[in-house]
């Protein structure tokens, strides 16, 4: 800690900033904001520099407002790497289906491989891993191909057994949520038949629907060996919209028939 402390007195030192200034300078972001924590006090910032004192975010807010510093970068210093977030978000499991909400800072990093072997043929089956010959981080806000403005993102709890085995339980879904009006027919088949995600009281729920009236009836794959569920339309439960894409893993099978 000691380390960020005197980066941020770098940072002060290369603007010819004064103690005096840096407190100044926060009671004004305080004013704007209507909120005293935003201050530096002289003792709380000679503390910061040199005694490895952890600013709180009000006061960390306010020196990369004034440091010109770019908040995430700031948050590095500390050990506290918002490139992580989704990582270790995805690192803990949750038993109910829930929204996954993608980052709103363009800094944001992950992990992707950066170059393939040429013979790379998207039409074929292969293993990836090997053809691979190159990872590198990236800034999500490049990842144009996720289209996160248009589609939002849901995870199916490691609970959820509602539409296995077409989507097992610690699945992602894409939810197109231009769609969300309830389809009653049209399908030929159980591969072709709309499969919604829902937010209801309790949460969030994945699979097929009927209408009727204001009568919404929840129908579960005849696999899952859940019980149909039924709401009060509007009133009780919400489309998101409809799920358009899928990423599982294919090794729940044993993991359910451990639990029967």
């Amino acid at each position: 800690m000691d380390d960020a402390g005197q980066k941020l007195k770098r940072a002060r030192e290369r603007l010819n900033l004064r103690y005096r200034d840096v407190e100044e300078a926060s009671l004004r972001i305080a004013e704007r904001h209507k909120n005293e924590e935003f201050i530096i006090a002289l003792s709380r910032l000679s503390d910061i520099e040199n005694k490895g004192t952890v600013p709180t975010i009000y006061r960390l807010y306010s020196l990369c407002a004034i440091y010109r510093l770019n908040l995430s970068d700031v948050l590095r210093w500390y050990g506290v790497d918002p490139g992580a977030l989704s990582g270790d978000s995805a690192a803990i499991q949750l038993a109910e289906t829930h929204l996954v909400t993608a980052p709103n800072d363009g800094d944001v990093e992950v992990r992707l491989p950066l170059a393939l072997d040429p013979g790379f043929d998207i039409r074929k089956t292969v293993y990836v891993s090997r053809m691979i010959q190159r990872w590198g981080k990236v800034p999500l806000s490049l990842l144009d191909n996720l289209d996160i403005q248009n589609h939002r993102y849901g995870f199916i709890g490691s609970e959820d057994w509602t539409m296995y085995p077409l989507i097992p339980p610690n699945s992602f879904v894409l939810i197109d949520d231009s769609k969300r009006k309830i389809v009653n027919s049209g399908w030929t088949s159980e591969f072709d038949r709309p499969i919604y995600f829902l937010e209801h009281r309790q949460g969030y729920i994945c699979g097929w629907c009927s209408l009727n009236e204001n009568q919404l009836v929840l129908q579960p794959h005849p696999a899952s060996l859940c019980s149909p569920q039924v709401w009060i339309y509007p009133d009780q439960i919400e489309v998101i919209g409809q799920v358009t894409g899928v990423a599982m893993f294919l090794d729940q099978a044993k993991r359910r028939r451990g639990q029967i």
